[in-house]
């Protein structure tokens, strides 16, 4: 129990440690069930707490602090991605095992891992940790007939493979009675020790303080190139008044053949009418003149005439 005059930190410490001291060793055999693996493992219950302290406010206020963690454990030790590591896939055959009660009891380990994992975990959480059917449902995240269906399908296989179980013949109930018994035996034989809490605590805090330092690495390295993507890209944004003298002169194609002929055209057109005018313009200033010279001649003519009616000599 926890002291109420503690400060909140050392509070969900000592609650996370006796967490911790309950489910831990027992966490660490049922993952060891699941791979066969011991390091993976603990690598998973160690995983399952560290997440677990991570989220704490958020874990302590759980119906089942326990759950979360076991949810988590699972999920790590047989996460999909451990396929592609050799060490850390599930194991064929058991790594080791310590000391079985029986010879079968490795049979029936490695008829376990031969088991598909969603039908491998229903089986270890109804008939190794004693879940109701309705509580594996949810924890599988699957409704109760799936959970059922795997159920079934994960003891026929076991009865096939192992006789001798003395599974066939009997009723469900009976049948994990029988596997109950037996995986817990099982399980005991091995001793993992998993990690001390205080471990698990630190490497938890190490973790998240990796983990925000390199998110905002990556902010800062983002917002470095987008500042010297912006300093090294130039400018072709022209002002108005400089449109004519800062854009690049863009080459002008030539014009089509039949444009030349028509402006050639165009321009004899033009100088023909240009010759025309000044031609009329020459024939009306010549007429002009001459009619001109025409009309003075005449006056001239009268003028005689009448200097000659005035003189008397002339008559």
């Amino acid at each position: 129990m926890t002291q109420p005059c503690m400060p909140p930190r050392e509070q969900a410490a000592t609650a996370f440690d006796e967490l911790h001291t309950r489910h831990a060793a027992a966490l660490t055999r049922q993952a060891f069930l699941l791979t066969g693996r011991p390091r993976l493992a603990q690598r998973a219950v160690e995983r399952g707490f560290r997440l677990a302290w991570q989220r704490w406010p958020q874990v302590a206020v759980d119906p089942d602090p326990a759950g979360w963690v076991r949810a988590a454990t699972y999920e790590y030790a047989l996460a999909p991605w451990h396929r592609l590591c050799p060490g850390l896939r599930t194991a064929r055959t058991p790594d080791r095992l310590a000391a079985p009660a029986e010879p079968s009891d490795e049979a029936l380990l490695v008829a376990l891992l031969s088991l598909p994992a969603p039908y491998r975990r229903t089986l270890v959480l109804h008939d190794g940790v004693g879940l109701g059917l309705c509580e594996t449902a949810a924890e599988i995240e699957a409704s109760t007939p799936a959970a059922a269906g795997r159920l079934a399908h994960a003891r026929e296989q076991i009865a096939e493979r192992l006789p001798e179980l003395g599974l066939g013949g009997h009723p469900p109930v009976r049948q994990g009675e029988i596997l109950r018994a037996r995986f817990a035996r099982l399980a005991a034989a091995e001793q993992m020790p998993p990690p001390a809490a205080e471990f698990v605590r630190s490497g938890s805090e190490r973790g998240a303080e990796r983990t925000t330092r390199a998110v905002f690495g990556l902010i800062g390295l983002f917002a470095l190139v987008t500042l010297l993507t912006v300093l090294v890209t130039p400018d072709h944004h022209t002002p108005p008044g400089q449109a004519l003298s800062r854009a690049a002169h863009a080459p002008v194609s030539p014009a089509p053949q039949r444009d030349e002929g028509a402006h050639k055209a165009g321009d004899d057109a033009r100088k023909a009418d240009r010759g025309h005018k000044a031609g009329s313009a020459h024939k009306a200033g010549r007429g002009h003149r001459a009619r001109s010279a025409h009309r003075h001649g005449i006056e001239a003519v009268r003028k005689r005439l009448r200097q000659a009616r005035l003189t008397p000599e002339s008559r």
